[in-house]
Order: C-alpha cells, then sequence, then structure tokens
C-alpha cells in the first residue's frame, strides 16, 4: 500500500454571518445578531501518494473551501488535515496575487510562498512567461488581467514550479480552446509522475473522468460519496438529474 500524502480527518468549516447590517453600523451595536452556515461538515478522507482526486459539487457544496483549506489559505474551525510533510501549491482563481503587482513580480512572489529560491524562480520564470502566452500583460499589474489572463499565470507558477502536492480549482476550464487543450495535456505530463499527488475541484465531468483515479461527491458541505470515477459521477449526474 502506497504512503498517505493527504489525511483529512472530520474537518469542519464554517464563517458567522451578519444579519443585514453593514460592517460600519456593526461597530457601534454591541450584540450583532449573527447566524453560521457550516460549509464543510466532518469531512474525512485520505490521498495516497501518486492519486489523483476528483471532487465534484453543485456551486456552495464547499468543494473551494475545503481547498483552500488544504492548502493553508485558512485553517478549518474543527478537525486535522495532514499532508505528512509534503510541500503544496494552490492552482486557482483569485489566491495569492498581488493585484497592485505586474505578473512578472507575481511570479517571483507566488515561487517564494510555495518555498522556491530566488534563483530557482530566475531560473523557471522565462519559462513560466512563455507557457502563460500574456505578452506585454506580464509587466503590466495584475488589477489589469481578464480572468483568462489571471488563470493563465496561475496554472503556468504552479506547473512549471512543482510541489509534491497539487490542489486545482476549476483553473483547467478557463481561457481559450487552444489554451485549455495545453493545460490539460500539461496537467496529464504532470500527473503521470507517481510522486506527485492531485486534487481537482472541476464542473467538467469530463475533465475528471479523463484524469481522476478517484472522485468526491460534495453536497452542501457533506461528502455524499467517494470512490470510483465512473460510478460515483453516474450517481452525482443522476442525481442532479442529467443522468
Amino acid at each position: 500500500m502506497s504512503d498517505i500524502a493527504i489525511d483529512v480527518r472530520d474537518v469542519s468549516i464554517y464563517y458567522r454571518i451578519l444579519n443585514n447590517m453593514s460592517v460600519q453600523r456593526s461597530f457601534f451595536r454591541k450584540k450583532v445578531r449573527s447566524e453560521v452556515f457550516e460549509a464543510v461538515k466532518h469531512v474525512s478522507f485520505q490521498v495516497e501518494e501518486g492519486g489523483i482526486l476528483g471532487i465534484v459539487g453543485k456551486n456552495g457544496s464547499g468543494k473551494s473551501t475545503l481547498l483552500r483549506s488544504i492548502a493553508g489559505v485558512f485553517s478549518p474551525n474543527t478537525g486535522v488535515i495532514d499532508l505528512r510533510g509534503h510541500s503544496v501549491s494552490l492552482m486557482a482563481l483569485g489566491v495569492g496575487f498581488k493585484e497592485n503587482l505586474t505578473g512578472r513580480e507575481n511570479i517571483i512572489l507566488s515561487g517564494m510562498l510555495l518555498g522556491f529560491s530566488e534563483r530557482e524562480i530566475e531560473d523557471k520564470a522565462q519559462e513560466i512567461i512563455d507557457f502563460a502566452e500574456i505578452g506585454e500583460f506580464i509587466d503590466r499589474p495584475v488589477r489589469t488581467y481578464s480572468s483568462g489572463m489571471h488563470s493563465k499565470l496561475a496554472f503556468s507558477i504552479t506547473a512549471m514550479l512543482k510541489n509534491d502536492i497539487m490542489l486545482v480549482d476549476e483553473v483547467l476550464s478557463v481561457g481559450d480552446e487552444r489554451f485549455r487543450k495545453k493545460s490539460l495535456a500539461k496537467m496529464k505530463e504532470l500527473i503521470n509522475d507517481d510522486d506527485r499527488t492531485v486534487i481537482i475541484v472541476s464542473h467538467s465531468i469530463e475533465t475528471l473522468r479523463e484524469l481522476c483515479d478517484r472522485v468526491m461527491w460534495l453536497h452542501d458541505g457533506e461528502m455524499r460519496e467517494i470512490g470510483n470515477t465512473s460510478l460515483v459521477l453516474e450517481h452525482y449526474l443522476k442525481f442532479m438529474g442529467n443522468g
């Protein structure tokens, strides 16, 4: 049996939501009514080293929240996430970029946050820029980027600066058709490495079928099913009325 790379045990993540009151008004009230929204509810699973797990579910099911917690963007409210000492990178829109810095500057910053030395980043910088295909925008602030350009740069950084664990959140489905095909080919190349562990969040059933060893179905924050890719996706599509 392979070693475990990702061990998620009884993880719950929740937010407090202010009810019909602006943040400014809340400062002047001693008691502010709030309710708790449970985004992820007591989820447990493991991914073996070299495994490729897909996560599927309708919008608001907790997929991206769970992925960001595994990446260390924030801690779960309860439960444990153990990466067994492996390095991890998150490939997602809106995560990790400083909007007022240029794309080139964000390559350096993102690489350092992923644990790479400045020399290692410089050695890969041109490869990242070439793959991203955003032209002169590489020297413009990221706040001027379209969602497609943002996605291309995010994918390129994570794909070229390779960590033990890759977490991919919908990035493969953004951008023009040619870049999507190029990204899918690159992802196949990356995950063919038996030492690299991958979790992919996607609404693309075909992408999950093609890339994943197993699939987990999240629904309203709870794990409904995990297991064989074809079987879980069949049950999910039937539940959603597409089977």
